[in-house]
């Protein structure tokens, strides 16, 4: 049951996988649908029960975060393992026999993947990177400039090489079309001033970052105030403005022309920020502060009193526009911004969103070859050289485990297939060729556009290591952990035995009845 289950998921996803993959249409309760053929994403919106199903889903989040591509490779690399341990246990080979086997060709199998990387991190590297990642992913027509604004953006953020992905925000609008994407040296948000009479454009702007709320806070606790005299009223309102006005004198003094505050704004603030010509957006979020900070240098101020000019941070240009329907916030002309934004488009919501899921994935690839500097061939070549290299270990390996090793290289081979069945060519013919290829030259891989065994590294399919180092490694996890189950039973979800009374023991095996 638990390998149907992993095999019914991997044949879900499979039809997604490469360049001609096609998309799913999930339609959930209220009617909303997405439109993808990301791999992650179609599992985490489906309705799944199962428990080992879930087990396969898990793998695919693994890899998506780890190295935000590849999650259907690694699900369907997973359910053909189930499927050749399948026919492994109808010849009565145990369990254990099968998971020590796969574990030995996993290990191999990392070991040839570090012999067939090939180090490479510069630009042009890192372009074919994105758009090999981007292909068949609904930004077909756009993905040479897209791939231009993701490297440029990983390579802004990217400090003594870590990438940190968190620091590219990602905004996206619909209307107009993907090639109106543009990329923000610096920090856009989505958010509008506080009032209108603020100023909307502010050149060699002073930025001050506030956690602080300009005005008087609420009491923790309840209390009451007995007033005996109208003037006590006005005193005592008289008093709170001051101290509004304390606090907004207490900003300008700093120099600020531009404040982001996480918490409110009081309307009396506002008012009075406005005629001192500072721009003031208000409940901005934690993670826009962060990236405001990365990118003008100025430092998050938690208490108002302490704010000073050494707390400030730079910007060349700050204003409000209107894009589509949305009013957004542009920081910009940043010096060395260690943060940026993308502005991606879209003709409808259901493209923009198809586009970002592109555009992350990209990122996620991209940021990996940044940091590891080592990239494989595509189009099914790593796949097919592991597979012969493991053919030829399992030779070496006396008993049973051989058998393992043997079926794992050839789950391995499911890659390829898949790619040449989605593109509508013979999988047979196209596995034969690739094997044929790979005498001589482990960058063979199928093009399926062609329709034919070609040079991946001279067709620009490239793709990073890791990406194939963690779907190997998940999949064959996954397919170990799922193997050496061998019951499932039924839980009551809680740690402590249910002792409430012996009216429970009707429920025991024989149906016992209840005892007196």
């Amino acid at each position: 049951m638990n390998i149907m289950a992993g095999k019914v998921l991997a044949e879900t996803v499979r039809t997604t996988l490469g360049p001609k993959g096609m998309d799913k249409m999930l339609v959930d309760g209220m009617g909303d649908i997405v439109v993808t053929n990301d791999g992650v994403t179609i599992l985490k919106e489906m309705d799944i029960e199962h428990p080992a199903a879930k087990m396969l889903v898990e793998v695919a989040k693994t890899q998506e975060d780890e190295v935000g591509d590849g999650t259907t490779t690694a699900v369907i690399i997973a359910g053909e393992l189930l499927k050749k341990a399948e026919d492994l246990l109808d010849q009565e080979i145990h369990p254990t026999t099968l998971v020590m086997g796969y574990r030995k060709a996993a290990a191999k199998a990392q070991e040839m993947l570090n012999q067939i990387a090939i180090d490479a991190s510069d630009r042009e590297t890192l372009q074919m990177v994105a758009m090999t990642a981007m292909t068949g992913k609904g930004t077909e027509k756009a993905r040479e400039p897209l791939a231009e604004l993701i490297v440029d953006a990983v390579l802004q953020v990217e400090e003594d090489g870590e990438v940190d992905a968190d620091q590219i925000n990602i905004h996206r609008i619909q209307g107009a079309t993907v090639h109106d994407s543009q990329i923000v040296n610096g920090v856009v948000i989505d958010k509008s001033r506080a009032i209108n009479s603020m100023p909307k454009d502010l050149t060699d702007a002073s930025i001050a970052l506030l956690k602080y709320p300009i005005e008087v806070k609420d009491l923790e606790t309840d209390a009451k105030i007995k007033l005996t005299d109208p003037a006590q009223m006005q005193a005592f309102i008289e008093q709170e403005e001051q101290m509004v006005k304390d606090m907004v004198d207490k900003v300008v003094a700093s120099g600020a022309d531009v404040i982001f505050c996480q918490k409110g704004i009081d309307d009396l603030a506002q008012h009075l920020l406005a005629k001192a010509g500072i721009l003031a957006v208000k409940r901005v979020r934690k993670s826009d502060m962060e990236r405001i900070g990365k990118a003008t240098g100025a430092q998050v101020v938690t208490n108002i009193e302490e704010l000073s000019a050494d707390d400030l941070g730079h910007a060349g240009h700050v204003y409000e526009k209107k894009i589509f329907d949305e009013v957004l916030i542009f920081v910009e002309e940043c010096e060395e911004p260690k943060a940026v934004s993308i502005i991606l488009r879209g003709s409808t919501r259901h493209v923009a969103e198809e586009v970002e899921r592109a555009v992350e994935d990209a990122i996620g690839v991209v940021s990996a070859t940044v940091e590891d500097g080592q990239v494989v061939a595509g189009g099914g070549a790593p796949e097919i050289a592991i597979a012969r290299g493991l053919k030829d270990y399992a030779d070496t390996i006396s008993g049973r485990e051989q058998l393992a090793i043997a079926a794992f290289a050839e789950a391995l081979e499911v890659v390829p297939k898949t790619l040449a069945e989605n593109a509508g060519l013979d999988q047979i013919d196209a596995l034969v060729d690739l094997r044929a290829a790979h005498e001589e030259n482990f960058y063979m891989g199928l093009d399926v556009f062609k329709g034919e065994v070609t040079n991946m590294k001279d067709a620009q399919v490239i793709e990073p290591k890791r990406v194939k180092k963690q779907a190997i490694q998940s999949a064959a996890e996954a397919a170990e952990m799922i193997l050496r189950i061998d019951d499932m039973i039924a839980s009551t979800g809680s740690s402590e035995p249910d002792m409430g009374g012996m009216e429970g023991m009707g429920g025991m095996p024989g149906g016992m009845p209840p005892m007196m």
